[in-house]
């Protein structure tokens, strides 16, 4: 924990914010048919009994297909939360079960969109940071047999959130999710995506400046930033 974060460990109930792992989901690439062509993804994942463990870029029995998009130290563990499948299960009139969305870890409790880039998680055993949302790619609507559901997905802003390992560990269903340490300048998933998604300069500006956040997401902001201005 750097001295630029609130130590929230002592605290209790919803202040420290806690939650709970639902399901532990694993998977590995596997080639499919896709409108004529073969796509390699990973975006299936099972829920597996027992404890995993996780330590480096993955956990135990999981990969990803193409590490420039998924995978890697700031998107080591994806998380989704149970209430938003259960608004999902909704729109779509149908049950969904842990891991449709390719996540690793489904959560219960935790408002994965009010995480504040940067803060850190005891999850299980293992020490996770929040580093940026998952922001959704054509191999979504390959896993839910229907391309247009990439665009339903990113209207809905349900995007769930991406965690590095800071600390390995073992994770198992049943476990309790709690927020360690928030940075003081916050930054959420929820304004991490709009300034994306929508442009907003001053949501970009805040991106840009925000050390906690990935470095190329960064100068992504920087760049977007520099188009705005060239537009005015």
């Amino acid at each position: 924990m750097t001295a630029a974060a609130v130590d929230l460990s002592q605290r209790s109930g919803d202040d420290a914010g806690i939650g709970r792992v639902v399901s532990v989901n694993v998977g590995t690439p596997r080639v499919v048919d896709w409108f004529g062509r073969r796509v390699t993804t990973a975006i299936w994942k099972e829920p597996v009994a027992g404890r995993v463990p996780l330590a480096g870029v993955n956990l135990d029995g999981d990969d990803q297909a193409d590490r420039r998009v998924h995978g890697g130290p700031h998107m080591a563990v994806y998380a989704y939360a149970v209430e938003d499948y259960e608004w999902w299960s909704q729109q779509l009139g149908m049950p969904l079960a842990p891991g449709t969305f390719g996540e690793n870890l489904t959560l219960e409790g935790v408002d994965l969109h009010a995480c504040a880039v940067g803060e850190t998680w005891a999850v299980g055993s293992a020490r996770l940071r929040v580093t940026q949302p998952r922001f959704p790619c054509f191999k979504l609507g390959v896993r839910m047999a229907d391309a247009g559901f990439v665009k339903r997905f990113a209207a809905a802003r349900r995007f769930g959130a991406y965690f590095a390992i800071e600390g390995a560990g073992t994770i198992g269903a049943g476990d309790a999710a709690r927020r360690l340490a928030r940075p003081d300048e916050v930054l959420t998933i929820a304004e991490f995506i709009t300034a994306n998604e929508d442009a907003d300069i001053r949501l970009l500006r805040r991106l840009a400046d925000h050390a906690p956040a990935p470095e190329a997401w960064r100068q992504h902001a920087r760049s977007a930033l520099r188009r705005q201005v060239a537009k005015s």
